[in-house]
């Protein structure tokens, strides 16, 4: 298992950047910057690839909807090119509500849309002419869907450091991670709770990896996991309030009634009459409310926070659930607290 670290976007980040070194010594693997609707990652990851030797930097995560597939994989290949080869391609499909409402593109689709993204991404750092008739994209675009009838079929210019750049998929939904474990080398849920992987994801990580090509290797499991080690009960209040909020928002809040991905998984991990609870407080403008109902036993579950021998159990419950890369979000008020946390977290994974 290896250790990651998720960016902050509404943090200072040039004051992040500056200190990231300090978390490369102590042993953070992996750092991952959002995009959400904030300033773009790859802006960003760039200015990382400079500041750093050996990090993975993972895009986390890309929306498919406002990129093409041979935008994402030209971007994959730039950041590839100017890191050493350093580069996870991570997209997701995000949500209509920031789909349609930021970027103005339907949002339609989503599984089919992120196999022929794979698919065309593989042919552009293969170096092959892009020639594609999918169900979503077409390559070159003919006049039978719209085209001008001048487009040609081309080729990336530059040569790739990588033919196959790993490439990760957020996923929570059944059929999307089915989809995530058949063609993609990574999978991110979120609110991975250790205990009911099986229960929310077993038999879609089946069925998808009975479909799976032997040379894309094993899956790897993507998990983010606030942290925070200490024997304070205050301070472990404080960073549990933390998350109580920050999944109020996505269970409550982030969907509409009938229609909220991240609802469902709660609902699949057990607890269906508190994320409906939660969702209707939300919703409602009870804001306090919803994060008071979250209930307790799933923000610890899903979190490294409390004294060391505490998060060394959680390290194991999320190494036996098949957790390959825990990226751990700092969540010490100091800079000094969070990397002394992340050091001992790379220990604990060894």
């Amino acid at each position: 298992m290896k250790l990651g670290m998720p960016i902050n976007y509404a943090g200072d980040f040039r004051e992040t950047i500056e200190n990231l070194r300090d978390f490369e010594h102590a042993g953070v693997v992996r750092v991952t910057v959002p995009e959400a609707y904030s300033f773009d990652a790859v802006s960003q990851l760039g200015y990382i690839a400079a500041r750093t030797d050996t990090m993975e930097l993972q895009t986390g995560i890309l929306p498919m909807y406002s990129r093409t597939p041979t935008n994402l994989a030209m971007t994959a290949a730039g950041l590839d090119y100017i890191s050493g080869g350093r580069v996870i391609l991570g997209i997701g499909a995000s949500g209509p509500q920031v789909i349609e409402g930021f970027h103005g593109v339907k949002y339609n689709y989503p599984l089919g849309r992120a196999r022929e993204t794979a698919e065309i991404c593989r042919m552009v750092w293969r170096r092959e002419r892009v020639v594609y008739d999918g169900k979503h994209y077409h390559l070159p675009l003919t006049e039978e869907h719209g085209g001008s009838g001048l487009g040609k079929p081309l080729k990336i210019i530059n040569h790739p450091v990588r033919e196959q750049i790993p490439m990760l998929l957020a996923a929570i939904g059944p059929k999307n991670v089915e989809l995530a474990a058949e063609l993609f080398e990574e999978f991110q849920p979120i609110f991975f709770h250790p205990e009911f992987v099986d229960a929310a994801f077993g038999p879609a990580l089946a069925a998808g990896r009975a479909k799976r090509d032997p040379a894309l290797g094993d899956l790897i499991v993507v998990v983010q996991a606030a942290a925070r080690i200490t024997e304070d009960e205050a301070e472990i209040e404080r960073c549990l309030t933390m998350i109580r909020h920050h999944a109020a928002l996505y269970i409550g809040g982030m969907g509409a009634r009938g229609k909220n991905f991240y609802n469902s998984l709660v609902q699949r991990y057990g607890y269906v009459e508190e994320a409906k609870l939660i969702q209707d407080l939300y919703l409602d403008g009870r804001k306090q409310e919803a994060a008071d109902a979250v209930p307790d036993a799933l923000v610890r579950a899903m979190s490294l926070i409390g004294p060391k021998s505490y998060v060394a159990e959680q390290v194991s419950a999320f190494r036996a659930a098949g957790v390959g890369v825990l990226l751990a979000s700092p969540a010490a008020l100091t800079h000094a607290e969070r990397v002394a946390d992340m050091e001992t977290v790379a220990g604990l994974i060894g």
